[in-house]
Order: structure tokens, then sequence, then C-alpha cells
């Protein structure tokens, strides 16, 4: 995470503007990031020194998740909506390590997003990336590379992964959510991970104020409220839980760090 990395972007991308999917690169050590995207995340490490662990918390659980679902329910399709940039360790890998038959579409609306992504991931006939909007679910599913890798007539996996969180409340976001399911086959199923309301860390507060000022988002939300995003799916066990708590890989024990309670992961399934 040098900070001497060149300023350059491809062209209409403005490196002076911060993003969500930047700043999360720089937490995970990417280096697919720029100075803006570095100072937001530098101001909030001033305060929470840790926060790079509730980032490295969500993979986690996406990982259990999706080798849930490739492995012992049998999903070989996944649309990653609001994908971020790729890391070291990516959906369509934990979905093939599991399932070898796995495929996988990530959608993100950022172009530096797709940039990289195309030139990283895209692996034909097992994973691709388009450009789409979480708030245009119709446009993501008629989109010609989805149909592609997927048939939305067999189960598929949605993941939304940290992305939720950073829909305002006037934007709806149980709406939001519960637009993608006239889109999914019965059997199909949506993970979600989402910033946590744990109200137990007094730094967290401001941390919430950087990164609400300098990204415009990032909603920290109660359980019960991230519990009814998930309405017209059956929650499956162990419902919404801290991301490190969320189906272990070992018998349930304490969180590894208290970070890992401000965010939290639910899987539901469309019967």
């Amino acid at each position: 995470m040098a900070d001497d990395l060149p300023e350059s972007a491809p062209p209409g991308i403005d490196p002076s503007t911060p993003t969500f999917a930047r700043v999360y690169d720089y937490f995970l050590g990417g280096k697919d990031n720029f100075a803006a995207d570095r100072e937001v995340a530098d101001m909030v490490m001033q305060l929470v020194p840790e926060a790079p662990v509730v980032a490295r918390g969500n993979r986690v659980a996406i990982e259990r998740a999706v080798t849930y679902m490739a492995r012992d329910l049998g999903i070989d399709q996944f649309v990653d909506i609001g994908s971020g940039l790729p890391t070291s360790s990516n959906v369509h890998q934990f979905a093939r390590s599991a399932n070898p038959a796995a495929k996988v579409v990530y959608v993100d609306n950022d172009p530096i997003v797709l940039a990289h992504g195309r030139a990283l991931l895209t692996e034909d006939g097992v994973a691709t990336f388009i450009q789409g909007d979480l708030y245009e679910p119709a446009k993501i599913f008629a989109d010609a590379g989805l149909a592609r890798l997927i048939d939305m007539s067999r189960p598929v996996a949605v993941v939304l992964a940290a992305v939720i969180h950073h829909v305002p409340d006037e934007r709806d976001p149980a709406g939001v959510v519960q637009a993608l399911l006239p889109f999914l086959a019965p059997g199909s199923h949506v993970v979600l991970t989402h910033l946590h309301d744990a109200g137990n860390d007094p730094r967290v507060e401001e941390a919430k104020r950087i990164l609400q000022s300098g990204l415009g988002g990032s909603y920290f939300r109660p359980s019960s409220e991230i519990e009814r995003f998930m309405e017209g799916l059956t929650i499956l066990e162990p419902g919404v839980a801290h991301v490190t708590e969320w189906r272990p890989d070992g018998p349930p024990g304490p969180l590894e760090h208290p970070l890992h309670t401000q965010m939290v992961a639910v899987l539901g399934r469309k019967d």
C-alpha cells in the first residue's frame, strides 16, 4: 500500500474522488486505489487502527456462504452484485473449490472495477464481469454477458457483499433487495453482509462520520432492520449473525476481534 502509487487512471475515472470499492481494496491490502481513497481509509484507521479486520471478516463470511451453497446446496451459478475490485480471494475461487462446475458473473457500476475485473478475472466459461446497477435489476438479469453463463430458469445464488449498507434509507434498501427476487428461480439463495450498529465502541461513531462524509454512505443498521431486508426469503440458520460467527468451520466461539460485531451476515432461500 505504498503512498507513491501513480495517480494515472483510465479515461472517465476521477482519482481525486474516493470510492467504496477502492477504500475497501486499501483495507484489504490491495494496490488498486488512489491518494483520495487512502486519505479516507487512513482517517478511519487513525481512530480505529483495526478497521481492516471488518473488511477481512466480511470476506470470511462470504467465503463460508459461497462454499456452503456450492458444496452443500449444489448451487453452481453465482451473481455477485456490487462485487468491488478483485482481491486475492474471489467468489469464483471459493465456489469452484467447492463445486468445479460453478460459474460466476460479477456485476459493478464502477468503471475502474470493470477495467480491472475484466483484465484479471475473466475466464471463458467460468467467470465474467458485466456493468450493472443494483437499482436496475431488470437490466442486470437481461444482460447478454450474464446470459452466456447463467441460466436464470435454474437456482442461482446472489451475493450482496457489503453493498446494501451503502443504500440510504430514502432509496429503500429493503425494496432494493426484494426487487431482485422476481428474477430468481425457486431454490435460489441471497447472501447479504452489512455494517452493523453494534453500539459497543465509541471510536466507531467518529469512524462512521468520516465514512459518511468522505464517501456519502456506509449506514450502520441494527440486526432487526437487516433481517427485514430479507422479507420474501426463508432465512437459514443461524439468522443474522456476526461475520465470524456465521457458520464457523469449528464450534462457535468468541469473536476473534471485538470489531467483528460491526459486520453481520445473513443467508435466505427463495421457496
